[in-house]
């Protein structure tokens, strides 16, 4: 019998998507990314994402649009300081949510704001990974682009393992995209022809665009989750 990379659960059939964990199955995509980790196409992953929002744009739509909203008339309306302070906890709240989306699981509203059961822990995460990035701005952009894309998963990561620490999450997420750093910048580099197209439509398109963006992350997440990082 067949088991899934990520669980080791029983496969049914010919199952796209692990119905315990929910996780996409690289075997059911091609005989050639079986039991591999990293491996599945970056179209393939957007290919991923736009069917599992299919059916649900209205309700990726409407969370992206709160999540900017809160973000937004936090940092014009009051300080910085306050941005900043929920940033970390919205960040995950936004990841369950996208991760949810993406393994085709029940996805919901106030997943958004799940970050805030953890609220010290997700706020020193964004804290330590402003800083990093800082930091290695401060050396060369380049320097800080790697670190970006490093830290990229950490809010994953977060999302998933409620007793992880926020030092190890970053860390973690630096392990984890060790080898696949250059795979997630072209991932970024595919939607630069939409940014445009969004930008054409006086940013309309963007309603559509960012939530296909964060769940195409998510698969990405889900597609280098090697068991052997945890």
């Amino acid at each position: 019998m067949e088991l899934c990379p990520h669980c080791n659960a029983p496969i049914e059939g010919s199952a796209k998507f692990c119905t315990h964990c929910g996780k996409p199955l690289a075997a059911s995509t091609s005989a050639k990314y079986k039991s591999t980790f990293g491996q599945i196409p970056n179209r393939e992953i957007m290919l991923q994402a736009k069917e599992a929002l299919s059916g649900r744009w209205g309700l990726a739509i409407g969370v992206m649009l709160l999540y900017q909203i809160i973000l937004g008339v936090t940092d014009s309306a009051f300080t910085p300081f306050v941005a900043l302070v929920i940033t970390g906890p919205m960040n995950v709240g936004l990841a369950v949510f996208s991760l949810s989306l993406s393994r085709r699981q029940d996805a919901r509203l106030e997943q958004l704001f799940a970050g805030f059961e953890r609220f010290g822990t997700n706020f020193i995460a964004y804290l330590l990974y402003s800083v990093f990035v800082f930091l290695w701005f401060l050396l060369l952009i380049i320097p800080g682009i790697i670190a970006m894309l490093s830290y990229s998963q950490t809010f994953y990561i977060l999302a998933e393992d409620k007793n992880i620490g926020a030092y190890d999450a970053i860390m973690k997420s630096k392990d984890m995209m060790n080898g696949y750093r250059w795979k997630y910048f072209c991932l970024g580099l595919r939607f630069i022809g939409w940014w445009i197209l969004c930008i054409l439509t006086f940013g309309i398109g963007f309603l559509w665009l960012m939530p296909y963006m964060s769940v195409s992350c998510a698969r990405f997440y889900d597609d280098v989750s090697d068991p052997r990082h945890d």
